[in-house]
């Protein structure tokens, strides 16, 4: 993984960035992570580079199309879609959701306020590895992930956007 820029970011922000990389890095099997806001916005990616490799149609890895922004919308509908449906059987709230797949896993772990962290994993990860490193990350990030922070996380994303496409 690239470590994405954090220069000029705060302390909190930069962390985050820490915490993410580290996630990725250290827990096997794990090919990409979003950290989705409450409206379905991509506030932190694993792999700000696949955004690019998405806009040029170069080879990309398995995933979601690619793109980071394509994790970020999966991990916001299936957020949305387990919300609805705790609500509709009156259950309580929702925490975490695992999808299996032939060639995959994904999980989709509620961080705070509708913040979600997804997490699209390979055939062979031991999903309660990554369910127990996801839990971690949601546990340190959590507290911190403020309104203000969300604000800048996106400015980042979307600075680095700009940056990328002139």
């Amino acid at each position: 993984m690239t470590a994405p820029s954090t220069f000029g970011l705060s302390s909190e922000a930069r962390n985050l960035h820490w915490l993410l990389t580290n996630l990725v890095e250290e827990v096997p099997g794990i090919q990409s992570v979003a950290v989705v806001s409450s409206d379905g916005l991509l506030l932190l990616s694993s792999d700000p580079d696949r955004n690019d490799a998405a806009r040029t149609k170069s080879p990309q890895p398995k995933g979601p199309r690619g793109s980071s922004a394509d994790l970020a919308t999966v991990v916001s509908g299936i957020g949305s879609l387990t919300i609805g449906a705790a609500k509709l059987i009156q259950f309580g709230r929702v925490k975490h959701t695992m999808v299996a797949m032939d060639e995959g896993s994904l999980f989709v772990m509620s961080i705070s306020d509708g913040s979600l962290l997804g997490v699209h994993g390979s055939a062979d990860c031991d999903m309660s590895v990554v369910a127990y490193h996801m839990a971690l990350f949601v546990g340190r990030a959590g507290h911190v992930l403020t309104p203000e922070l969300r604000s800048e996380l996106r400015k980042s994303l979307e600075d680095a956007s700009a940056g990328s496409t002139r």
